[in-house]
């Protein structure tokens, strides 16, 4: 028996609630985006229902997807999670599905990677997580999963980050390890 694929599009009434909220979100936040306008943001997200379903997953989550740039040479919008602290949805998780299967007791029911893959997104690199911290003050009291690269993984260490301080910093942690204060906050590129 093959696995039911989930269809990643949402209900009209899920994507006017969904656009509702993330317009409110980018009109408070104009600093976020200057130079963009609603209506051209709002078209794009109505043409592509796998992304809006991806931004929906970001949001229900409670990871408070806004638009943090533009890419002028795809035209591309990019969204990153801008919850203040992180997404409590997604709290208590390993780093990924290695580190959740070496745990030998309490594991959790999931991992970053995983779920982040699931929602259609990526965990945020250093550099994007960094770039977020200059559009505000995020995860004052929690950290978040930052993207490994593959040579720091491949030595057994994730990254994770957060800001103290006044500061933000990254460092690492066994991907075994989970808190009830760490999730990930992930980009995505509509």
């Amino acid at each position: 028996m093959k696995g039911v694929e989930t269809k990643k599009e949402l209900s009209p009434e899920q994507r006017e609630e969904l656009l509702k909220a993330l317009k409110a979100r980018f009109e408070k936040n104009m600093n976020r985006h200057k130079g963009l306008e609603w209506g051209e943001l709002k078209a794009k997200l109505e043409a592509n229902a796998e992304k809006l379903w991806s931004l929906n997953e970001m949001e229900r989550t409670g990871g408070e997807p806004d638009v943090v740039g533009h890419d002028n040479k795809t035209g591309e919008c990019i969204f990153f999670d801008c919850s203040a602290e992180s997404p409590n949805g997604r709290r208590s998780v390993c780093y990924d599905r290695n580190g959740q299967e070496s745990r030998k007791e309490h594991k959790p029911e999931n991992n970053a990677i995983d779920m982040a893959t699931a929602m259609g997104i990526e965990l945020l690199t250093e550099e994007q997580y960094r770039e977020l911290q200059k559009l505000g003050n995020f995860d004052t009291k929690t950290s978040s999963w930052v993207k490994a690269p593959a040579d720091i993984r491949k030595l057994g260490g994730p990254l994770f980050g957060d800001r103290r301080f006044g500061h933000v910093f990254v460092y690492h942690n066994g991907a075994q390890s989970y808190y009830s204060a760490r999730a990930f906050r992930g980009p995505l590129r509509v």
